[in-house]
């Protein structure tokens, strides 16, 4: 019951040293998936990788979460983490889809949001709206925006590795455990003032149809291959979607 002994578990896990066999199998893994090895840049940039990892665990362990469990009445030592390691695609758009509307219920209608950057504003406790729409899925190309977007700042980031939570306090029922953890990159995102004004996914109408049908088309196809309503999270870069993240829509 005393909050304060939070921040010292996350101070004991910010100052783990990483076991000699947890490296050696890092490295393997990364390089076996083609990702840049931070090692080969130097002891440092290794350093940096290891913090920001022991960042995402020590997440497990913030206000947010420890409380929400409790609120909910569920042991917060039954929701294990698993930290996802990941190449950052500079995406000029991020966007979550949810392939069943969660505001209606409508499992023929397509939600989705979008804003411009990384997902963390999207995610995360940043202000203003994202572009949202519905997308019937007898009518892929037919995209409605029910809102424009207000986002006063975006995420930018060069190439480089993010790690992820995951835990599965995200799909415990009764239990929305999606956001209360952190990402952690290894590169510090930079922070732009956005102006939505001038950019194409406003000022043209073809193109915004275009993404937008083809993040429907995405959230479709995801559904169909797992049988089930899906929460996506991905990313536009060049027109080009990537996926990054789908699990079941609570």
């Amino acid at each position: 019951g005393e909050s304060s002994a939070l921040s010292e578990i996350r101070n004991v896990l910010l100052n783990l040293t990483a076991p000699t066999d947890l490296v050696k199998e890092l490295k393997e893994k990364m390089q076996g998936s083609g990702m840049p090895w931070p090692g080969d840049e130097g002891e440092q940039r290794w350093e940096q990788a290891w913090m920001a990892i022991k960042k995402v665990w020590a997440s497990k362990w913030n206000e947010r979460a420890y409380f929400s469990t409790r609120k909910v009445k569920l042991d917060h030592a039954n929701l294990p983490m698993a930290v996802l390691v990941q190449e950052v695609v500079s995406a000029d758009y991020a966007l979550v889809i949810h392939t069943t509307n969660p505001s209606s219920g409508e499992s023929s209608e397509i939600y989705a949001e979008v804003v411009k950057g990384l997902g963390e504003t999207l995610v995360g406790a940043f202000p203003g709206r994202a572009m949202s729409f519905v997308c019937k899925k007898d009518n892929l190309d037919s995209p409605k925006v029910l809102g424009y977007p207000s986002k006063p700042i975006g995420l930018f980031i060069k190439k480089s590795v993010i790690f992820r939570s995951d835990s599965n306090g995200e799909d415990l029922e009764g239990y929305a455990g999606a956001g209360l953890y952190d990402s952690v990159p290894m590169d510090k995102e930079e922070e732009v003032v956005l102006d939505y004004t001038n950019d194409p996914l406003i000022t043209d109408c073809s193109f915004r149809n275009s993404i937008l049908s083809n993040i429907a088309r995405t959230g479709h196809a995801i559904e169909e291959l797992y049988g089930s309503p899906q929460d996506i999270e991905g990313v536009v870069k060049d027109g080009k979607i990537y996926v990054v993240q789908t699990r079941p829509q609570m």
